[in-house]
This record gives structure tokens, sequence and C-alpha cells, in this order.
């Protein structure tokens, strides 16, 4: 960090938000202010991150853009998404370093983030299949949105869906029966 995302933030915010900023940098505390608060330490340190969740209120929007390396953008995900609200917003930028090997990434690399956030499409399905448990991530998140170099998560409290039928049928529909009957398992 070298201040000018804070001072965005502030701006955009117009001094009427709470900023929480991360940073291995100790110098990067003369940022703080009134509405902003630094913390010193690493993403890859997971007993850090374990404590600062401990200290932070829970989160409208969480914003990762320091870390590029896998472990820094993994270990931040999995220790701090429960800190968004269940209508709140994990956005994680730069993964293009992904595919970069200096970051500990690399095309279809099993350990990139990419390859990691890979398995969210599944968890987000898991309500129609066996094969993926549903879990705290499912009944939590609604949607998924990847752009170039960026992965935005929507949460939002979940359910398992299912079927409501309304209203009086005015067409005769002639394969009814077949369409009452189950479904194949197409996740097999």
């Amino acid at each position: 960090m070298h201040g000018g995302s804070l001072q965005m933030w502030q701006n955009y915010f117009n001094g009427n938000a709470m900023i929480y900023a991360l940073d291995i940098n100790p110098e990067c505390r003369k940022f703080e202010s009134e509405n902003v608060k630094v913390y010193i330490g690493s993403q890859e340190d997971k007993k850090f991150l374990q404590q600062l969740a401990k200290e932070l209120p829970p989160l409208d929007l969480l914003i990762d853009d320091g870390g590029h390396s896998m472990k820094q953008q993994i270990t931040t995900f999995q220790e701090l998404y429960d800190k968004v609200k269940d209508d709140g917003v994990y956005l994680i930028e730069d993964l293009h370093t992904s595919y970069m090997k200096f970051y500990g990434g690399g095309y279809k690399k099993s350990r990139s983030f990419i390859e990691f956030s890979k398995n969210f499409i599944d968890k987000l399905h898991a309500w129609h299949t066996k094969k993926v448990p549903v879990d705290g991530f499912t009944r939590s998140t609604h949607s998924l949105h990847f752009y170039d170099s960026i992965l935005v998560l929507e949460k939002r409290k979940m359910s398992a869906p299912f079927d409501v039928k309304s209203g009086t049928p005015a067409i005769v529909d002639k394969n009814a029966d077949m369409l009452l009957a189950k479904p194949p398992d197409i996740a097999s």
C-alpha cells in the first residue's frame, strides 16, 4: 500500500465509512485517521488473519487488493470471507497472478486462486448434487461474477431451491407424464 487506494476510498465514501486496511509495511500506519484503521501483518499468516477476524466488525465490503501470491489470496479468503455480512460483497483483485509462476500460479496449476475459486461454482450449486456437500459457502453465497483479474462474490442467506407451480394449465401438455417423472441424475 502506498496510500493511494486508501485516499481514493476515503474520497469515494466521503468520510461516511469506516475503512480497515491491512499491510505488511508498518509505515502505512501514517494513513490512519478517524475513519481509517491500519493493521500491520501478513496475508500469508493464518494466525494473524484469525486474530484480525476476531477484532473486525462484520463487513459490508471486503476488497482484497493486496497480496498477489496464491497463498496470500487463498489464506485471506479462507480466513476473512465469513467476516462479510449476509448482504455484503467480497471482491478480490489481481487474479491474473494466478497465471504467473513468480506468484505461485500457472495455467491450470491446482494451487492457483483461479483453480481454487472454480470450486465455488460447484459449491454454489451443491443443492443440486450429492457429490458436493452443502456448506456455509453454499448457504451464504448468492452469486459469483468473474471479470478480467477480478472476482466478485455477492453474499445473501440462501436455502435449498424448490419448485412452485401456480395457476391452471391453459394448454394440455402431451408430455405431462414425462414432466412428472423424476428427472435423471445428470450430476453422476
